[in-house]
């Protein structure tokens, strides 16, 4: 498996029916809930939890987010959110997610795609309150499965 590979996470969640809006479908706020979900796990995952971060004196922020949405998502479907990390020699780097609906609300399998999130991210150092340069290494130096973040930037 290749880095970029081992660099894409993804988990599956079920749509309620408190995040519809007045028009029956997810509610637009509730997308970038479901990116940001994907992100904090996919961290987890790879041993950067808020806990361990916070042990090293950094904290993991959001800098910018876009979402396209690409179809309506309703009350009893399933999705699968995925993520993926790039980073750069810059201090942001970015995180993507593909929202995609797997399980229709009548139970059907199928495989949509329902939105897509584009994330600026920094590493802050919690001391100077200031983006730590090469945010990589600063990840990688605590993450217990480093895999997960990608490759290093060229």
């Amino acid at each position: 498996m290749s880095a970029e590979q081992a660099a894409r996470f993804a988990v599956r969640i079920g749509v309620r029916s408190y995040e519809m809006d007045v028009n029956g479908h997810v509610n637009h706020a509730v997308y970038h809930q479901y990116a940001e979900h994907a992100r904090m796990e996919h961290f987890r995952a790879s041993g950067l939890s808020e806990h361990a971060l916070a042990g090293h004196g950094l904290t993991v922020v959001l800098l910018s987010t876009t979402v396209h949405f690409r179809a309506e998502l309703r009350a009893g479907e399933t999705v699968d959110i995925d993520s993926e990390i790039a980073f750069t020699r810059r201090k942001p780097f970015t995180m993507s997610h593909r929202i995609r609906r797997v399980v229709d609300g009548a139970g059907t399998p199928v495989d949509q795609l329902a939105a897509e999130a584009e994330c600026t991210m920094g590493v802050l150092d919690l001391g100077t309150r200031r983006l730590v340069a090469d945010p990589y290494a600063r990840l990688s130096a605590v993450a217990t499965d480093p895999a997960l973040l990608g490759p290093a930037p060229d």
